[in-house]
């Protein structure tokens, strides 16, 4: 294998020159690069990352712990870290958490030790001391999706609170009065939030949410199966059930069908976090669609910002209401709307990102069909 030695002496230059041409330094004249980079071509060379790391203390590699990499909402989030780190000149480790603190925790210990430049973390959990440790510790580190409390690292997030409005304003243009909503984990800050912005968005119209009609899940099919069996189970089952993720939903779809019923007919569905699968389904799913891409690439942003000693600030784009027919929705592309509540509902009392941040960038909410 060629050294940087062997490059120098096939391009008739110091080795100083090499290295100032390999990391792209302003001082060596167009003819003397021109040179260093068709002798890296004859000879093949390639820079050893290893040693390079161990001479500049930087390794040009970034962690990624996600909550659970068979949902396709993380699959998408975890594609575009990747794509947008590889654009800035770094690779990523991705660690697969599968909704458990405790191998989260595990995950976040071996890509310390790898010595990687950067975390970013969507949080299993609010109360890992692992993870308060190294933010206090001064490792660059970036939340996505989710956050922990009290940990002051920059937090890049959709705010889902206008879509569940939109939502539920539309569930009750379309004559839905007993919705039943199944939840994320309550340790998770997007588990508290989406139940407290759907209460709320309910109160708007009048309407509760009894305890019969919040199920527990924890973003995984089964639950979503299994909190859909209760609601069937009730004297008087709900009209609709949202479930508060993709894979929750696509486990109350299987109760339902087992049980013979039909989606809307018998029941309508909504999800948030929309997925491409969603369109397939039949009736194809109404939901709330996160700018996944977006977040993933605003992210990786946000950690080198850090990384690199520039100020790192939190983000928070818009969720968005898709309209498809799972709810009851007539076949015209316009659905039926609801009249504006008559007094605006005070502001949930959800779990907010660590204000020491900068302020979040927003952009206006929109409604749109597919």
């Amino acid at each position: 294998m060629a050294s940087i030695k062997d490059v120098a002496a096939e391009a008739g230059v110091s080795v100083a020159t090499v290295s100032r041409v390999l990391n792209d330094h302003p001082s060596v004249s167009a003819e003397a690069r021109a040179r260093v980079q068709a002798a890296v071509e004859v000879l093949g060379y390639r820079r050893n990352a290893v040693a390079r790391s161990l001479r500049t203390d930087q390794t040009h590699t970034l962690g990624l712990v996600i909550s659970d990499v068979m949902n396709p909402y993380f699959t998408e989030l975890a594609r575009s870290v990747e794509e947008e780190a590889r654009a800035l000149g770094y690779s990523v480790i991705i660690g697969n958490a599968d909704e458990r603190p405790d191998l989260q925790d595990h995950h976040v210990r071996n890509l310390l030790d790898r010595r990687i430049d950067g975390l970013l973390v969507s949080p299993t959990d609010g109360g890992s001391p692992l993870m308060l440790d190294a933010a206090r510790a001064g490792t660059p580190m970036v939340f996505v999706d989710r956050w922990i409390p009290g940990v002051e690292v920059p937090v890049v997030r959709a705010d889902g609170l206008e879509a569940v409005r939109d939502l539920v304003a539309h569930l009750h243009g379309l004559g839905h009065r007993r919705l039943a909503i199944i939840a994320g984990p309550a340790a998770t800050t997007t588990g508290q939030e989406r139940v407290t912005a759907f209460r709320v968005a309910l109160n708007a119209y009048g309407l509760d949410l009894p305890d019969v009609y919040i199920g527990q899940g924890d973003f995984q099919a089964d639950s979503g199966r299994r909190v859909t069996e209760g609601f069937l189970d009730l004297p008087e089952p709900p009209e609709v059930v949202f479930a508060t993720d993709n894979l929750m939903a696509l486990g109350a779809l299987d109760a339902i069908r087992a049980r013979g019923l039909r989606v809307p007919e018998d029941i309508a569905l909504a999800a948030f976090d929309d997925i491409p699968w969603f369109v397939h389904t039949d009736p194809p799913i109404t939901a709330i669609a996160q700018p996944t891409g977006e977040l993933g690439r605003a992210a990786v942003r946000a950690l080198v910002d850090r990384i690199e000693g520039r100020t790192p600030r939190s983000v928070t784009l818009p969720a968005r209401l898709v309209v498809r027919r799972s709810c009851g929705e007539p076949a015209s592309p316009v659905p039926p709307t609801s009249p504006v509540p008559p007094t605006s509902p005070e502001a949930p009392a959800s779990p907010q990102p660590p204000p020491a941040q900068s302020p979040a960038v927003r952009s206006p909410v929109r409604r749109s069909q597919s």
